[in-house]
C-alpha cells in the first residue's frame, strides 16, 4: 500500500534556521546528472542578496521569503517584494517575486506563487512581476531558451519545466532579455560601415583602463553614466550611489580591469563598458558553494585560467550616443579579447527591443543563443 504524502504546508521565512533552508533549497533540486548546466552559487553572495538590514536595496524595499514544505522536507521557495524606488520612478503599483526554486510540481508551484500574490494583493499591488532577485539592477528572468549551454557569470539559469509551471499560474511574458555569443574570430566579420564608424569616433574618444588603485573614484565615474544610460531602459529605476557601490564592492574581487574600461573625450567620461571574467567555469567546481576553506584556494587559481568573459554593462552619456562610439566599444572589446587571449565571450542582458544595443552583435552575424522572459499577472483589488 502506498504511503500517504504529507500535506504541502508554506511558511513564512522567521527563523535563521528557516533562511538557512531558503538559501539550501538548490542544492537539494539540482544535482550532476540532471543538470550538468547547474553552477552552484557562492552562499555568501546569496545570503547578501538577502540580507535586509546589510543590503542598502532594502532601504527602500521590503522583502518577505516563503517555503513550501511537506513535512520535515523543503521542496520550494519564492520571496516577494516590494520595491518602492521602483513604484516612485513609475508612478505605479507593481509588485515582484524573485528567487523561485521549485521541484517539478503544479502544486507546489501553486502554492508558492500564491503565497507571494496574497502577501502582495494584501499591499495593495496591481500586479505581480518577476522573477527578479530581487530587482531589476540584479539577477533576473527566467531561463526561456539556452538550459543546454553554459551559463555565465552573475546570470540565471533554470530547468526547462520552470516555463510551464509559471503559465499554469496564468503569468505572462512581458519583456525578453538575450544574450549573444561572441567567439573571438568573429573580429573578421566587422563590417565595413562598422569600422569606418569606429574610425571616425576614434579621433574623438581615447579609452583607458579601469584603475583598482583609485577604485571609488572609477566607481563614482561608472555610477553617473549609469543613472544616465540607462534611464530610457524598460524596467530601469535609478539606484542610490550607496546601492551602486555595494555592487561594485561585491565585483571587486572577479574585476579584471582590463575588460573594465572608460571612453573619455578631451579628458572628461563618455561611456564605459564592463566585462567580467566568466568564474562560472570555477564556482562550478566549488560545488558546496562555500570559500571557505578550499574555496577560497580554487577561486584564486582558476580565475587565471579563464579565457571567457561576459560582457554585463554598456553604457554612454546621451550626447555621444550618435557618434559611433557604440562601433568603437566593439572594436575595442575584440582587439582586447585578441590581445589578452581571451577566447569567447557573451553580451547580456539586453532588452530584446532595443535595437541600438542589439545591432552591433546582429551586424557580426553573432547568434542570439539564450533568452529570459519576465513574466507578469494582474493581481485582484485588495480587500479591506
Amino acid at each position: 500500500m502506498k504511503a500517504r504524502e504529507e500535506p504541502l504546508e508554506i511558511q513564512s521565512v522567521k527563523t535563521k534556521a528557516q533562511k538557512k533552508a531558503f538559501v539550501d533549497l538548490p542544492w537539494k533540486i539540482y544535482n550532476r546528472k540532471d543538470h550538468p548546466q547547474w553552477v552552484p552559487p557562492l552562499r555568501l553572495s546569496v545570503m547578501e542578496a538577502l540580507d535586509t538590514k546589510k543590503n542598502p536595496f532594502y532601504k527602500r524595499a521590503t522583502l518577505e521569503m516563503f517555503l513550501a514544505t511537506r513535512g520535515k522536507k523543503v521542496v520550494g521557495r519564492i520571496a516577494a517584494i516590494e520595491n518602492r524606488a521602483h513604484n516612485e520612478f513609475y508612478k505605479d503599483k507593481v509588485g515582484f517575486f524573485g528567487f523561485f526554486e521549485c521541484e517539478d510540481n503544479p502544486e507546489i508551484a501553486r502554492a508558492l506563487f500564491g503565497a507571494a500574490e496574497s502577501w502582495l494583493t494584501a499591499r495593495g499591488f496591481s500586479h505581480m512581476r518577476g522573477p527578479v532577485n530581487p530587482s531589476t539592477n540584479h539577477e533576473c528572468g527566467l531561463l526561456v531558451r539556452g538550459q543546454s549551454q553554459h551559463p555565465t557569470i552573475m546570470t540565471t539559469w533554470n530547468p526547462k519545466y520552470y516555463e510551464a509551471l509559471y503559465s499554469a499560474y496564468d503569468l505572462k511574458g512581458v519583456k525578453d532579455l538575450v544574450a549573444y555569443f561572441l567567439p573571438t574570430n568573429y573580429e573578421k566579420n566587422l563590417t565595413e560601415h562598422t569600422l569606418q564608424k569606429a574610425a571616425r569616433a576614434s579621433s574623438q574618444f581615447t579609452f583607458r583602463d579601469f584603475d583598482m588603485k583609485n577604485f571609488e573614484r572609477d566607481v563614482g565615474i561608472c555610477y553617473d553614466i549609469y543613472n544616465s544610460a540607462w534611464e530610457s531602459n524598460w524596467g530601469f529605476f535609478p539606484m542610490t550611489r550607496e546601492e551602486f557601490f555595494h555592487s561594485a564592492k561585491d565585483m571587486k574581487m572577479v574585476l579584471d580591469p582590463r575588460f573594465a574600461f572608460i571612453a573619455e573625450k578631451d579628458g572628461k567620461p563618455a561611456g564605459f563598458m564592463l566585462a567580467l571574467p566568466d568564474l562560472n567555469h570555477v564556482f562550478k567546481r566549488i560545488r558546496n558553494g562555500k570559500l571557505f576553506p578550499t574555496g577560497i584556494l580554487k577561486l584564486l587559481i582558476g580565475k587565471r585560467l579563464v579565457k571567457s568573459v561576459r560582457i554585463l554593462t554598456l553604457g554612454v552619456k546621451e550626447e555621444f550616443r550618435r557618434s559611433g562610439i557604440f562601433s568603437l566599444f566593439t572594436q575595442e572589446s575584440f582587439e582586447r579579447a585578441r590581445k589578452y587571449k581571451v577566447v569567447a565571450g557573451e553580451a547580456s542582458w539586453i532588452l530584446e527591443d532595443n535595437v541600438e544595443m542589439n545591432k552591433p552583435w546582429k551586424d557580426i552575424g553573432a547568434p542570439l543563443y539564450r533568452r529570459w522572459r519576465i513574466f507578469e499577472k494582474e493581481l485582484p483589488p485588495s480587500v479591506g
